[in-house]
């Protein structure tokens, strides 16, 4: 799953959210690393409704405009948690190895021995 979608579905996970919201759910959420464009986010919003894991929740008229909410699926959830679960089983790797490096009293950059 590529990060942007892995965002838009978390921030979905909570409340149906519309475009702009999504945009600023998924930077927050994200501690700035993901800033969806609009085009970029209604691209991948299109897609992941053809794919079942997100659904139109509702539209409302703003100032003259339509927004439009969007709302995880079922579907959609189970994908956002098996790909929790699959980031949760990266990091308990990586925490393995490097505890096991330091174990071996090896410094963080690979360089040797820790001084003591």
């Amino acid at each position: 799953m590529r990060e942007p979608t892995f965002w838009i579905l978390t921030s979905l996970a909570s409340a149906p959210r519309h475009g702009y919201a999504l945009i600023q759910d998924a930077e927050r959420l994200s501690s700035g690393r993901v800033r969806l464009q609009a085009g970029t986010l209604y691209a991948a919003l299109d897609r992941l409704v053809a794919e079942g894991l997100v659904a139109p929740d509702r539209e409302e008229i703003v100032r003259g405009r339509a927004r439009r909410y969007y709302r995880l699926t079922d579907d959609g959830a189970a994908a956002l948690d098996a790909e929790a679960a699959r980031l949760q089983a990266s990091v308990d790797a990586a925490t393995a190895q490097l505890s096991a490096r330091r174990h071996f009293g090896l410094g963080p950059a690979g360089t040797g021995l820790v001084a003591s």
